[in-house]
């Protein structure tokens, strides 16, 4: 996990950590200025409701998840004696929406997605705060990570050819059935967008390889890459459907495939 970062609601500070890419917040960081603190975790995983929206979680997020235990859970769920806590969920589940760590700055941990909903449950107060200071984080990180992707696009820009690349290194205009699907992680719009496939089954097609997808991603790829992660954050700002946002970063990715230059581009960035 990368280094943690804190965001500042009502007051309290709440640590946020990366974890494959993908954001996690403090459940127990937010429950710090309410009456029952984070005793109030236990009492929001045992919500029927609360278990309903982490199984469809899981299920849209989470390939490895064990959709016939959650069956036993939600028949469970609702009775006088049931008891469920964020270890039970997880280790039962295999979910990974929910993490819980040990140690001095230990807690429990949750994806954004699902921090949302736990800061709704809280009160709709705290989590219109909680979604503000949180894209005022990412505004930040997007900034910083904008300057340092301009500038060196900019000593890219002077040396672009339309037919510099290979054919076989330009990613493919995706079909109507790759555009229709959904896909809940951001990560892959971006994936599929430059590689023409989800990081699951690029894990699928190579079993045997270490890493992600990304770890074997060309120079230009990765410069690629971050140029769109940049773009798609506009175009989530602008509030443009996912689906839309996936053709929009494909034809991006096709064009700067096409211009940039491979091994003369390559000695600029040493």
């Amino acid at each position: 996990m990368a280094q943690k970062k804190s965001i500042h609601v009502k007051g309290t500070a709440i640590a946020v950590m990366k974890k494959n890419e993908l954001d996690y917040m403090s459940l127990t960081d937010m429950t710090a200025g309410f009456k029952e603190g984070s005793g109030l975790i236990g009492k929001w995983i045992t919500n029927k409701n609360t278990l309903e929206y982490l199984g469809i979680w899981e299920q849209l997020n989470n390939p490895d998840f064990n959709y016939t235990e959650f069956g036993v859970i939600e028949q469970e769920a609702g009775v006088n004696r049931f008891i469920m806590s964020v270890g039970q969920w997880a280790e039962r589940t295999r979910a990974t929406g929910l993490i819980v760590k040990a140690g001095r700055y230990g807690g429990t941990y949750a994806h954004k997605d699902i921090a949302f909903h736990f800061a709704m449950w809280l009160s709709p107060e705290f989590q219109i705060y909680l979604i503000n200071e949180f894209q005022r984080l990412k505004e930040e990180e997007q900034k910083l990570l904008g300057w340092s992707a301009k500038r060196e696009l900019a000593k890219l820009n002077y040396h672009i050819h339309t037919d510099a690349i290979k054919h076989n290194l330009i990613p493919k205009v995706l079909s109507p059935a790759q555009v229709s699907l959904v896909y809940a992680s951001e990560a892959d719009v971006l994936n599929m967008a430059l590689f023409g496939k989800t990081a699951r089954q690029w894990r699928e097609e190579n079993p045997d390889k270490k890493g992600n997808l990304r770890d074997y991603a060309s120079m230009n790829e990765l410069i690629c890459l971050a140029n769109m992660e940049n773009l798609n954050a506009v175009f989530i700002q602008e509030q443009i459907p996912q689906e839309e946002r996936l053709l929009k970063l494909n034809q991006i990715a096709i064009h700067q495939m096409k211009v940039l230059f491979d091994a003369e581009n390559r000695k600029l960035l040493k």
